[in-house]
């Protein structure tokens, strides 16, 4: 784990939306909608955004041309956590990640039973990293995507988020974290090690 310094800059992300749903337009995706403002609101660029169907392959094929681009280093997926036999995404995004971020899904129903109570055991939300781009997949509904980002993604996505955050893992050379050994030993003109 790095440790960010005080002095730590904002450093906007690239961000792109994907909404799982067989009945949702554009016209008609609110969550999608709350995403992308959100996102947009504390600084980051909304680079694209989709609608697919839930569907194993089609949400993987989406989510797989999206981790090898330079210009996004998060994708932030809604809906299709839940239980029922279309709901896919789960399925879909486990099988790209290089390293699961288990504690996503712990907090994110931790803090979704402060308002669903036990339903929150439903919410199979899950996020980890492929090819250097983080994801998060959370459910569909716009209050639970504001529980995300605004109990989790806004701080995790923001470089100066102390003790540390995600954003030295997508953006290393633009943020300044050390690690807690480099920060406690002298310098001696050394320099800090990242």
């Amino acid at each position: 784990m790095s440790h960010v310094h005080a002095d730590t800059p904002f450093a906007p992300l690239g961000i792109a939306v994907l909404t799982v749903s067989d009945t949702r337009g554009f016209d008609r995706d609110g969550s999608g909608d709350l995403l992308s403002e959100r996102l947009s609101e504390a600084g980051h660029a909304l680079v694209e955004r989709r609608i697919v169907p839930d569907d194993i392959y089609r949400i993987r094929a989406t989510v797989s041309k999206w981790v090898v681009r330079e210009d996004i280093q998060v994708i932030l997926v809604n809906g299709g956590t839940g239980f029922t036999t279309r709901d896919t995404t789960p399925e879909a995004l486990t099988p790209l990640f290089d390293r699961a971020v288990d504690g996503y899904g712990e907090l994110f129903r931790q803090l979704s039973y402060q308002t669903i109570g036990t339903s929150t055991i439903q919410s199979r939300a899950v996020a980890g990293v492929a090819n250097g781009t983080l994801i998060f997949a959370m459910p569909g509904s716009p209050k639970a995507c504001a529980t995300a980002w605004d109990g989790i993604l806004l701080a995790q996505l923001d470089a100066r988020t102390r003790p540390c955050n995600f954003v030295a893992m997508v953006l290393p050379e633009q943020s300044r974290c050390v690690t807690r050994s480099a920060e406690a030993a002298p310098d001696h003109g050394q320099g800090a090690h990242a």
